[in-house]
């Protein structure tokens, strides 16, 4: 809020790393989207030199993810993030829900797994150190339901319906870790449920449906609470500036409103994504069935027959 009480400026100033070098949120998410985009780049370049295929649709899904993080974080959206509730909540809706969906279907991990060299014998390389986080104990605790759900609402209520919100709104930095933290919750909540990437806590389908519904509608309830609410409830957004000509109770309940719609998107999202996957696997299945099946004569089914033939000769 600026000496004037009219909220938030328009130009928050960056803050500096070291002597003379200013760094940003936007700035910092323009550095690693770019960084990703090279390293996924390099990954699927490096599988087509050597004759390996790599799915077009998850190269798109990956570069449509980063994307979705640069337009809400690198444009003028994120100023005016900062002091107007409802494009905030576009941010926080899109780069919690739906940039790691997209990021997830890239399935990154694998690619990475495909992509870098075999370290020596007796040596740890890349790869191997990759290996060795997706078998961890700590990874194995960050991706449980039993933590991702809890995270996932606790960064709605326990964050807008607390002074943490406000803190973190005074500056960058905090702005900056706030949707660190949006996009890792996302990632970590939505991992296991449909991510492609092999992980440490893998459920049946059926399990899944069920984290992602146990989840989405805490989204709903807080954005009807916000609708539903007679005054403006969150502190950095009770005196938008007058030269956006806003009203501060109507933005946000346009901004519970975001909240509300937007949980719908990444269900329906997430839902078509697990039915083909869940497809796909039932196929992968019955393919390697009939592979077991041709190698010893199917004698799967010659067994079943000698059962049933001696059930009739018992009968008899």
């Amino acid at each position: 809020m600026d000496h004037n009480g009219h909220g938030m400026s328009m130009d928050l100033p960056p803050f500096t790393l070291g002597r003379g070098l200013e760094w940003s949120p936007d700035l910092f998410f323009l550095t690693g989207s770019l960084l990703a985009l090279a390293l996924y780049g390099w990954g699927v370049t490096r599988l087509v030199r050597r004759g390996d295929k790599w799915p077009v649709g998850r190269t798109v899904s990956f570069v449509l993810g980063v994307l979705s993080v640069v337009l809400v974080m690198c444009t003028k959206l994120n100023d005016y993030g900062m002091v107007m509730f409802s494009v905030h909540m576009v941010q926080h809706m899109v780069i919690s829900m739906l940039s790691p969906i997209m990021l997830l279907l890239g399935a990154p991990i694998t690619l990475a797994l495909r992509a870098l060299p075999v370290a020596a014998r007796g040596s740890k390389g890349p790869r191997e150190l990759l290996l060795m986080l997706l078998h961890s104990r700590y990874l194995k605790v960050i991706t449980h339901p039993g933590f991702t759900i809890p995270l996932f609402i606790a960064s709605l209520y326990g964050l807008y319906f607390t002074p943490l919100f406000e803190f973190l709104m005074e500056s960058k930095p905090g702005h900056l870790a706030m949707m660190v933290h949006f996009l890792a919750t996302g990632l970590v909540f939505f991992w296991p449920i449909m991510g492609v990437d092999p992980g440490p806590h893998r459920p049946g389908y059926v399990m899944r449906m069920l984290e992602l519904f146990a989840g989405m509608p805490f989204h709903a309830f807080f954005g009807i609470a916000l609708m539903m609410a007679s005054t403006p409830m969150i502190g950095p957004y009770q005196n938008p500036p007058e030269s956006l000509g806003i009203d501060a109770l109507a933005d946000q309940t346009a901004a519970g409103g975001i909240a509300w719609a937007f949980s719908e998107v990444p269900s329906v999202l997430v839902l078509i994504a697990l039915v083909f996957q869940w497809y796909a696997s039932d196929q992968r299945q019955a393919r390697r069935q009939d592979r077991a099946a041709d190698r010893d004569g199917d004698k799967e089914l010659a067994a079943y027959n000698a059962y049933l033939a001696s059930l009739n000769a018992r009968g008899r």
